[in-house]
């Protein structure tokens, strides 16, 4: 099918109101636009570049981690939780209590993208791994009693206080079994000559329009797109996240969403999301160049520490996961007394490496800074 070509759906009369029954995209599709083909080679070298710091950079581990709570934050933030990111760094004693439910959703996206990183080992990108991720998802936090880890057995609708004053509302869940089963067979088409950048696109497009869960779609259909691009070798590592990207350009967003199913502008959507694999991949590039820079600088500092170096090797790479730290924190860390670890904190703040953040309580927190923010645009 050409883009061109493409409908949408069609409306369903319920009860009272309708429902939008999207059509099957297990199929071949092709266009016309010569931007949709210059935005894919763009976004496809973005994301090469990208892919290259993660077999190039040293112990990439030790930065993956606060790349995956950006997204964390960021994800659930377009969701409406109120964490910032140096909150969800907290140890959750030093949460403020309001905010604890909030802080929990992160670390539940954390887990859960971890949990589904680690599930493609062992099985395919499929619904039954999406499900497993959505139950970890939802433990615990506001979403509990949404059926965790299950798709949904009753309407659910976007925006207004229910389906007949909605601004869309989705197909109905009888619908669900083959909507769902077409779009993971559509994920692993080898007949289909579809590049895997514009595959995904579509897919998110038709996870969202799907919306097979009672809550946590947005949070799921955004890892989706991470989840694909390492299930097929782009990435080596889960270095690629969009929320920041559409957090910023929300509106944006919104629309090239609605246009695809109200105007049948299958391209517009591809050339929104091939848009924000480009510029995330680049921007991404861009960080991973500055925490080489940084992290030669900062280590060559430490040296001048002399029998404390070794130690001091250790907080760096702790650091590098979670740049926010207790002289408490320090001390368990390094299996060193309070006041070695306060010793080796004031010698991180005479190098410029730590400054004070916050104090809760008797806790007074530190901060990686100039690491930290290399994560807060």
């Amino acid at each position: 099918m050409n883009f061109k070509d493409f409908k949408a759906g069609h409306w369903v009369q319920q009860y009272q109101y309708q429902s939008f029954s999207p059509g099957f995209v297990n199929h071949d599709w092709t266009w016309d636009d010569p931007r949709i083909s210059t935005l894919l080679e763009h976004a496809t070298r973005a994301i090469g570049e990208l892919n290259a710091f993660s077999l190039i950079v040293p112990d990439v581990d030790l930065f993956i981690r606060m790349h995956v709570l950006k997204e964390a934050n960021t994800s659930s933030r377009i969701e409406g939780t109120q964490t910032e990111i140096d909150e969800a760094l907290k140890p959750k004693e030093l949460v403020d209590p309001e905010r604890r439910d909030d802080w929990q959703e992160v670390q539940n996206y954390i887990k859960a993208m971890s949990g589904a990183i680690e599930d493609l080992e062992s099985l395919p990108l499929s619904n039954r791994l999406l499900r497993n991720t959505h139950e970890i998802l939802l433990e615990g936090v506001r979403g509990e009693g949404k059926l965790p880890g299950e798709f949904r057995k009753s309407q659910n609708w976007i925006g207004g206080s229910g389906p007949s004053d909605a601004a869309f509302v989705p197909p109905h869940h009888t619908e669900l079994p083959e909507l769902m089963s077409d779009l993971e067979k559509f994920l692993h088409n080898d007949a289909l000559l579809i590049p895997d950048l514009v595959r995904i696109s579509i897919a998110h497009y038709q996870f969202e329009t799907i919306h097979p869960f009672l809550d946590g779609n947005g949070r799921i259909g955004r890892l989706l797109i991470t989840l694909y691009l390492v299930s097929k070798g782009l990435l080596k590592k889960p270095t690629l996240y969009l929320s920041a990207h559409i957090e910023k350009h929300k509106g944006d967003y919104y629309h090239a969403l609605t246009r695809a199913r109200e105007s049948d502008d299958m391209g517009y959507w591809v050339r929104f999301l091939l848009t924000a694999i480009r510029d995330t991949g680049n921007k991404g590039a861009a960080t991973f160049q500055s925490i080489l820079e940084l992290r030669k600088e900062v280590e060559r500092t430490t040296l001048s520490l002399g029998k404390k170096a070794e130690n001091a090797r250790l907080l760096l790479n702790h650091l590098y996961r979670k740049p926010l730290v207790t002289a408490n924190e320090v001390a368990e860390l390094l299996n060193v007394t309070h006041q070695t670890a306060s010793s080796l904190i004031r010698d991180f703040e005479n190098l410029q490496i730590l400054k004070k953040w916050e104090k809760i309580g008797r806790s007074q927190l530190y901060i990686f800074g100039r690491y930290f923010a290399l994560f807060l645009d």
